[in-house]
This record gives C-alpha cells, sequence and structure tokens, in this order.
C-alpha cells in the first residue's frame, strides 16, 4: 500500500513541475475530486492511520505502562484524529490535478478508472508494483554481477591484479 502511495505521490510531484498557473474552474476541481475518489487515493491514505499511530506511540508514551494504555484510548476513533488531514488532502490533490489536467482529460482519466479495466488495474497495482520492483532489483544485481566480472577481467587484461 505504500508503494502505491509513493507513486502517487512522486506522480504528484512530477505534475507540479508541469502544473498551470492558471486558477481550475469549479467544474474542473469537482471532475478532479470525482477522479481522486475513483483513484481511492483517500482510502490509501486513512489506511496508513495505524502505521502513523504505532510509529507515534513510543515517541508520546515514552515506554511508560499507564500512558501507553491511555494513548490506546485517546487513539481508538483514529479516524476523527484524522478527519480533517483527509480533507485538505483530498482538497489539494483535486486541485493539483485540475490544474494539471483539462476538463475534458480529467472526465477521460476517471472514466478509465471507473472503467472494468481501469478498476482492475487500481486492484492489481500494488502487487504489479511490488512484483515489478523485484524484478528490476534481480535483474539489476544480475547486470552487477556481471559487470563486476567483465571489470575485473579486463583490469586484469591490462596487468592489474585483482
Amino acid at each position: 500500500m505504500s508503494r502505491r502511495l509513493l507513486t502517487i505521490a512522486g506522480t504528484l510531484l512530477f505534475l507540479v513541475c508541469g502544473a498551470s498557473a492558471q486558477t481550475p474552474s469549479p467544474e474542473a476541481i469537482n471532475a478532479a475530486r470525482k477522479l481522486v475518489v475513483t483513484l481511492k487515493i483517500a482510502d490509501q491514505y486513512r489506511a496508513l492511520l495505524p502505521q502513523l499511530l504505532l510509529k507515534l506511540r513510543p515517541v508520546v508514551a515514552q515506554d511508560r505502562p499507564e500512558i501507553e494504555r491511555d494513548y490506546d484510548v485517546v487513539t481508538a476513533p483514529g479516524s476523527e484524529i484524522y478527519a480533517p488531514y483527509v480533507a485538505s488532502m483530498i482538497d489539494q490533490i483535486a486541485a493539483l490535478y485540475a490544474a494539471s489536467f483539462t476538463l475534458d482529460e480529467l472526465r477521460q482519466v476517471e472514466a478509465f478508472y471507473a472503467g472494468p479495466v481501469g478498476r482492475k488495474f487500481l486492484e492489481k497495482s500494488d502487487a504489479l508494483a511490488q512484483a515489478s520492483a523485484q524484478i528490476s532489483q534481480d535483474v539489476s544485481q544480475k547486470a552487477a554481477d556481471e559487470l563486476k566480472q567483465r571489470l575485473i577481467e579486463a583490469l586484469r587484461q591490462k596487468g592489474h591484479k585483482l
């Protein structure tokens, strides 16, 4: 899940560079908001809440059991704590998309992801990203090993002892 969120964040940063300086129309903002909902970006963000709360627990509780118990009680309704941040994130991403794409483009992208192939792509994208990363890592390791051997051999032919 976090790999997918990082991919989306990276895409957003890329889009910022090409974003138009014009203020998007309300219609474009609404189309972008619909796309953000279809992409389930807020759901991905909400899914990170338990991880965030677990990381904050030792920092806030400072290894004190009495604070840890109260921390768990206070953070139980986590979605309420997170709601303003999720809303802000949705607004900002929708504005970014609306500034980066025309209204027609937003509608086309949303139509793709709302359709069967787009939904399938979204469902499989996490697994595909993980598998792709593993393939990339495996190929890179193989290439590094082979290049190392070639370089060592070339240097030996030049008289170096390795």
